[in-house]
């Protein structure tokens, strides 16, 4: 079908993958995009089936052929598709039905990944979603502290009223009360002040953390490094990391119960965007547990307050993991499924000025 120099120039420079099908469905052409995206060069994929070159977790094939005797194109939308270099991507598709003047049929399929589209999408509903939980606590936490203050402000004067040890135990209750609400409140605010920065390793926070949580009965959990220590230094707080870094750890041990693993990865991300920001160099740690996952009616809210899987959790470390990390410019993302959940840190790499 590609009978032309002309035709080849433009399919050999659309920035889109281009793949060229018999009506066999073995693959006679793809563009350098597709090439690209595949893994594997024309003289390596070429004739090829379409089965063990595109595997969409929906099956097309039935479709497809459907197609060629109908000649009518479809299009899919975020379908999950794995691909011949063994790479998962999600994207959307078109599948054309063209004819040569000789009578051949061919089918054309484009296929266009939405990943970084999708991850985007996701990193700003983040962002909106950590403003305006951030927003909604300093207010509740002005609503609640002043009416909390004059409370036990009124209970500690009349306990001074008071003669009967009995009677005064109802002040005391009272005021622990009050007391037990103004540490909550405090721990829904998280840290107060902004980060102190300096140039920090990110394996020796990593280290920290994991020495402080193996310091504790893990029963049956095993934790694994997988390090790259081609990191360079970042700029941040180290407490305020560890503080993150720790409460993402301690969710995943918790979701683990007594038996399990914890790998703690540390990849180097290049030119790579986070909350709309394209940064020359990102760190992502990847904090992988294979627990049972996190419970779907729960998947969308995790790091709203208060919302949490498990019935003594208090809903709030990972919460304030978020607001630690996006006050260094980072972002915490959370992929689950029984069996494997990953929380990944992305933050910025840039040192502080040596001046």
């Amino acid at each position: 079908m590609i009978q032309t120099d002309l035709h080849q120039c433009i399919l050999d420079n659309l920035n889109g993958a281009v793949a060229v099908f018999d009506a066999d469905l073995r693959l006679r052409y793809l563009n350098p995009a597709a090439e690209m995206l595949f893994g594997g060069s024309s003289r390596q994929l070429l004739g090829m089936s379409f089965n063990d070159l595109i595997m969409p977790r929906e099956p097309v094939i039935d479709q497809l052929r459907d197609a060629i005797q109908s000649h009518h194109p479809f299009s899919k939308h975020e379908q999950i598709i794995d691909l011949y270099s063994g790479k998962e991507i999600t994207a959307d598709f078109t599948v054309t039905v063209l004819h040569s003047t000789f009578g051949e049929t061919e089918v054309l399929f484009e296929i266009i990944p939405i990943d970084r589209l999708l991850r985007i999408t996701r990193e700003d509903a983040l962002v909106a979603q950590q403003v305006a939980t951030r927003d909604l606590l300093r207010g509740l936490a002005h609503e609640i502290k002043n009416p909390l203050g004059g409370i036990r402000g009124a209970a500690q004067l009349l306990e001074r009223e008071l003669h009967s040890e009995e009677q005064k135990e109802y002040t005391r209750v009272i005021i622990d009360e009050a007391d037990r609400l103004q540490k909550l409140v405090n721990r829904l605010l998280g840290p107060s002040g902004m980060p102190k920065h300096q140039n920090v390793s990110v394996h020796e926070v990593i280290e920290y953390v994991r020495s402080v949580v193996e310091a504790e009965d893990l029963g049956d959990i095993v934790m694994h490094r997988d390090y790259d220590p081609s990191i360079p230094d970042i700029k941040g707080d180290p407490d305020l990391l560890i503080q993150a870094l720790l409460n993402i750890v301690n969710n995943a041990r918790q979701a683990l119960g007594k038996r399990g693993n914890i790998t703690i990865r540390t990849r180097v991300l290049r030119k790579f965007t986070i909350s709309q920001q394209q940064h020359r160099l990102a760190v992502k740690i990847d904090v992988i547990d294979d627990g049972p996952g996190i419970p779907a009616d729960i998947k969308d809210k995790i790091f709203y307050p208060m919302v949490t899987g498990r019935a003594e959790g208090t809903g709030l470390g990972l919460s304030i993991a978020q607001r630690l990390v996006h006050q260094h410019g980072g972002l915490i993302e959370c992929e689950s499924q029984p069996g494997r959940t990953v929380f990944s840190i992305l933050l910025p790499i840039y040192k502080v000025s040596e001046d």
